[in-house]
């Protein structure tokens, strides 16, 4: 649906979807990558099953201090739209304090959104996943993001080279930073291109050069 909305001439090989979900692109539409989807749903099953007893308390405490809208869906059994960023931080602040005592639990947040999630099924491991169905190693892995839901990405455990827009927030670019990546002076998609320009023009000239002395 996003897809078509932006009228894209190109379809991305793989989506990953409510940052844990794989689809190939096969054919006219994107298929689920069924071994993946399905342990990623059980794994999601059996941690929320722990932790619903708890969601009352969670949710009374939100509803309590903040304006802030708490439901669930097909994803998760929490999940949040704060009011505005400050609300939002101090929820995010909360939640991670629950989270610390539930292994694998952990609160995927982008701007005012956030929901529980499985700390093993994240965009990172499923960059990594696409990496490895491709044969492709992590020194061959760019990750570009700008906002918290693309930190578990922005690792040197999953990409070589790390891209943060302008745009991103302030806690992404320092991440990036702190790992050596690219934190671009533009926006959007014309940050990630000055990222890949950054890292890959330097290869494309050395293999350049080889080509011509050969």
């Amino acid at each position: 649906e996003t897809l078509a909305r932006a009228h894209l001439c190109v379809r991305p090989d793989y989506l990953v979807v409510v940052e844990r979900e794989i689809y190939a692109h096969q054919g006219a539409q994107y298929v689920g990558l069924g071994d993946w989807n399905r342990a990623c749903a059980q794994a999601h099953e059996e941690l929320f099953a722990r932790v619903r007893a708890d969601m009352p308390r969670l949710v009374s405490w939100v509803n309590q201090r903040f304006d802030a809208a708490v439901y669930e869906d097909a994803y998760s059994p929490f999940c949040l739209i704060a009011e505005n960023h400050a609300d939002a931080d101090l929820i995010h602040n909360y939640l991670n304090a629950y989270c610390a005592g539930v292994p694998n639990l952990t609160v995927v947040r982008n701007d005012v959104y956030a929901r529980f999630s499985h700390r093993a099924y994240s965009k990172g491991t499923a960059l990594s996943e696409i990496a490895r169905r491709l044969g492709v190693s992590r020194d061959h892995v760019l990750a570009a993001g700008d906002h918290l839901n693309d930190l578990p990405m922005l690792s040197r455990e999953h990409a070589r080279w790390l891209v943060a827009p302008s745009n991103a927030v302030e806690l992404v670019k320092a991440e990036v930073r702190r790992q050596e990546g690219f934190v671009s002076d533009q926006p959007h998609g014309y940050g990630v291109a000055r990222g890949l320009e950054f890292f890959l023009a330097p290869t494309a000239r050395f293999a350049t050069n080889l080509n011509s002395e050969t």
